[in-house]
Parts: C-alpha cells; structure tokens; sequence
C-alpha cells in the first residue's frame, strides 16, 4: 500500500480502535491530514521527504499562529510514526527534520470571583422569578450546570457527555472520562452544590431516565455544548456582566484559584485530568501575575511617606 489517501483513512481507523481518541481529536487529526494531502503534489507516500515536510511547515508558519502549526506538526509526526511502525516507510521523514519555533506564552482567562458570584445569583433570581414552569426548570438546570463547573473544574465536553450513572450525589462523586478515555474521580466539596444538583435530578429524572445523559434539555435529549454556550451568554446579559465569558474560563479559575489558596500543583493536575505536571503549570504564572498585584497593592511600605 503505497496511496497517502489511504494510508490516511488506515491511520485514522487505527486512532480509533486502538488509540481509542475521542471525536474531538479524530477530527483535528483528519482535518490536518486532509490539508497537508491537499497542499503536497504528490500521492506516493514513499516520494515525501524531509526537503517537502519542510517547505510544508513553511507555509503552515506563514498561515496560522504558533500554536496551531505545533498542533499541526504533532499530526504529521504521529501519522508519519505509525507508517514506520506498520512498515509501509522504511524511512521516516521526519528523523531528518528540527522544527524549532519559541511559542509565546498564553496565560489562561479567569473570571474574578465576585463577577462568578453576580452571574450565579443572576441564575437563582431567574429561577425565583420565573413566570412559567418551564422557566423556572430551565433555570434550575441552568444553576447545576455552572455549579458543577465551577465546583469540579470539569471541561465542557465532559459535562455535557456525563451519564447519570456517574453521578453519584450520596456520597458526592463524580466519575468523570475525559481526553483519552482517562477516567477520573472528583468530589464536590461544596453541600450547597451538591443541594442544587439533587434538587435539579428530582426536577428532571423523566428527563434523565429517557437520554440516560445527567443534563437534559426538557424534551427529553442531552444538553450540548453549544446549549451551554448560549446559556452563559444569556445571563452574562442578563447580569450586565461586560467580560465575554466562555466555559472553559470556569475550569482555568477552579485551578488558578485552588493555586492561590496554596493547593499542591499535583493535586490539581489530578483534578482537571492532566495528563502531564507541564500543562497545569500554565496556572503557575497566573499565580504569580496575581501575586505582582497584591504585593503592589496591598503590600505596607506604600503608605510609607519618606
């Protein structure tokens, strides 16, 4: 087998059954691969060299931010790594190559807490207030949601794909399968959370019980990410909160707030479901960004008049 056409589907089936990725990523990889079979002259995977992966590059570095090339690279790598480990190179392009490009650090959004607390009690006034039923249980769900996201530090793809079987409010664990497959348990160490939670799961059980998935919309199918987008977007209006405010900040506040509160970094690479000690360091310089501010603003000696 010699056609990159095919070698590419072969490889992305094999991501599938055996790497087990989730949809998320098999897109990402199909995408990139599709665009670099589109940009190459040529089909013959034994005709791409180093000399062709590196003009390649150049023009990803002329298109996109560094950030997408490095993703896009990897892509390339790990499809290249598994043609030489199936044999069908006996060469890998890519041992002649060294990409080396310094990607400018991008610190994690946060949301301060008071504009987290305005945005939650806008939800629970809603809630009150509501002149219909259904308002009232869609505010209601709407509370759950964005407790449990703050509360766990959870992605959204992973709230929206939680079943109800991994729920359990009893003892107030969560078991949470997130990139990879990686399962994950967290606890909600919050009793108002979890009061708000088994309220929102009497309210919706039918709900529940008919899409087996722990959000549900009131017509019986499970909550999307997009669903939840709008919501967050609806009562940051509501709220006359200014801060655009998307779902994965709350996740960047739980651990830039657990690091402030001298958490171990390790036990919050454990929560948010690192994979590596590297990636939840990203919230280190958040930590000392908030640091600069307190020492400036609140640090004694600039009330001293010398």
């Amino acid at each position: 087998m010699n056609n990159l056409q095919a070698l590419m589907k072969k490889y992305l089936e094999y991501c599938r059954t055996q790497k087990c990725l989730d949809n998320k990523t098999l897109k990402a990889y199909r995408i990139d691969l599709r665009q670099f079979s589109e940009q190459i002259d040529t089909t013959v995977i034994t005709e791409l060299n180093s000399t062709l992966l590196e003009e390649y590059i150049a023009t990803l570095h002329q298109q996109y931010q560094p950030k997408t090339v490095k993703r896009k690279i990897a892509s390339l790598k790990s499809f290249f790594h598994f043609l030489e480990y199936k044999d069908f190179i006996t060469q890998n392009p890519f041992n002649r190559i060294h990409v080396h490009f310094r990607e400018p650090a991008k610190l994690p959004k946060t949301i301060p807490l008071h504009i987290i607390e305005t945005f939650l009690a806008t939800i629970y006034t809603q809630q009150k207030t509501a002149k219909t039923d259904y308002q009232k249980r869609n505010a209601l769900r709407d509370a759950a949601v964005i407790e449990l996201l703050f509360a766990t530090g959870m992605r959204i793809s992973e709230l929206c794909t939680l079943r109800s079987d991994d729920v359990n409010l009893y003892d107030g664990t969560i078991l949470i399968f997130g990139k990879g497959n990686k399962e994950r348990l967290i606890h909600i160490g919050n009793q108002s959370v979890i009061r708000i939670l088994k309220t929102y799961h009497m309210n919706f059980n039918s709900e529940i019980t008919q899409c087996n998935y722990f959000f549900a919309n009131q017509d019986g199918t499970p909550l999307s990410d997009q669903s939840v987008r709008r919501m967050i977007n609806k009562y940051s209006s509501l709220a006359n909160i200014e801060m655009h405010i998307t779902p994965h900040m709350f996740r960047h506040t739980f651990a830039t707030s657990l690091l402030e509160a001298d958490v171990d970094i390790r036990y919050i690479q454990e929560m948010l479901g690192h994979s590596s000690i590297h990636i939840t360091e990203i919230y280190t310089h958040v930590a000392v960004a908030k640091q600069r501010e307190i020492l400036i603003s609140k640090h004694p000696r600039k009330n001293f008049r010398i």
